[in-house]
């Protein structure tokens, strides 16, 4: 089992910036595809970027020139840089390694929230 520790959030204005920190235990960290995923009260947990273990990135198309992930392996570190932020960023943020568009394959952390508005 990984246990992924998610980290950063908080309250921005639209417009302005933020980036989101995950560790994860284990020591097989950069064999796994991980991705980020956010998710609003009463809807699905969505993916928002993903990077495989050799370091490509996809990402959705709402946060497409925004958001930017990233991984350091040796630190079994993870990040998401999240620019010019919207209202619609709104949501608890969770990490994870990536299994589909809503599912990780792990269990899930606690998440961090973060909040737009203005």
């Amino acid at each position: 089992q990984v246990q992924f520790v998610e980290s950063g959030g908080g309250l921005r204005q639209p417009g302005e910036s933020l980036t989101l920190s995950c560790v994860a235990s284990g020591s097989v960290f950069g064999l796994y595809d991980i991705g980020w995923y956010r998710q609003v009260p009463g809807k699905q947990r969505e993916l928002v970027a993903a990077i495989t273990h050799r370091g490509v990135t996809t990402y959705a198309d709402s946060v497409k020139g925004r958001f930017t992930i990233s991984r350091d392996n040796p630190k079994n570190m993870m990040y998401l840089e999240m620019n010019n932020l919207e209202p619609e960023d709104t949501a608890v943020y969770y990490c994870n390694a990536y299994y589909n568009e809503h599912d990780g394959v792990y269990d899930w952390g606690q998440g961090t929230q973060l909040t737009v508005s203005s």
